[in-house]
């Protein structure tokens, strides 16, 4: 189990192309400088370049350098607040997440949260391998109480390890009102970042956001 920091490697970063967009600025504003003077040094007297051009320009280019500025400034805020969502999340390490996302089956019973549509009077829980392939479907009452997966086929022989789906099929009669994924209680093991959100690695492998997480609870 593991918080992957990125803070240290975020702040060199930001640290770099703040310096980097400060050393091209400088370098604009020096060239930007020396072509005003050449501009000053070599107008016509008879047509001098007017005040209120000078200005424009300098206001023009001290705009640019402004928003230049403003963004490393974005750009820093961001990140650290990206770090201490990250901080704040990996307190969830070693908990029981409920989202539906893939379940790692070890030989240990998978708790699954049916959640069938309103109204079934039957329900079907249809399991699949990782790689999608219907490997099991066993009728249940509908209900909202939780089920415990044992993971052995219907001539009693385990299946292999590995990720498994589970979706719900719901039924009034013969007619099918909803298929929905059930969610399914696993270990989280790490916190990351990615493309600036927070992601949670479940126990197998399986990666989810944060906002997929409806429900904690300590390992059991």
């Amino acid at each position: 189990m593991e918080v992957t920091s990125v803070t240290t490697t975020q702040t060199a970063t930001q640290t770099q192309t703040a310096t980097s967009d400060e050393s091209v600025v400088n370098s604009d504003y020096l060239t930007f400088l020396k072509m005003l003077t050449a501009q000053v040094k070599n107008q016509d007297p008879l047509d001098p370049m007017s005040s209120d051009d000078f200005s424009t320009q300098l206001a023009t280019f001290s705009g640019v350098e402004q928003q230049v500025k403003t963004n490393d400034l974005l750009e820093a805020l961001g990140a650290q607040l990206g770090a201490m969502g990250m901080s704040e999340f990996a307190s969830w390490i070693g908990l029981e997440a409920r989202a539906a996302a893939p379940a790692y089956f070890d030989g240990s019973p998978v708790s699954i949260s049916p959640n069938p549509a309103a109204g079934a009077d039957s329900a079907v829980m249809v399991v699949r391998n990782q790689d999608g392939v219907e490997v099991q479907r066993l009728d249940f009452t509908p209900s909202s109480d939780e089920i415990q997966w044992a993971g052995v086929s219907d001539s009693g022989e385990p299946f292999a390890d590995g990720l498994y789906t589970f979706e719900v099929e719901s039924y009034s009669g013969e007619d099918l009102l909803a298929t929905n994924k059930a969610e399914v209680y696993s270990e989280i093991t790490e916190v990351k970042t990615l493309d600036g959100s927070t992601v949670l690695v479940l126990f197998g492998g399986a990666e989810i956001s944060e906002h997929d997480v409806s429900g904690l609870r300590n390992g059991i």
